[in-house]
């Protein structure tokens, strides 16, 4: 069972990992947040359930 925990403005992130699609590379990739923050860039983290899935 998935255990989760409550979070809130300005508490950092657990760091994850998820598959995505690279539009660039017209195929699917791994994005790790540790890898986004090591290189410097900003990140939004938003969920919308159901929205932009490959239905």
């Amino acid at each position: 069972m998935l255990e989760t925990a409550e979070l809130k403005v300005g508490m950092k992130v657990p760091d994850f990992s998820l598959t995505c699609y690279d539009p660039k590379a017209h195929d699917f990739t791994t994005a790790k947040l540790a890898d986004i923050k090591d290189e410097g860039k900003w990140t939004i983290l938003f969920f919308y359930p159901a929205d932009f899935t490959f239905v």
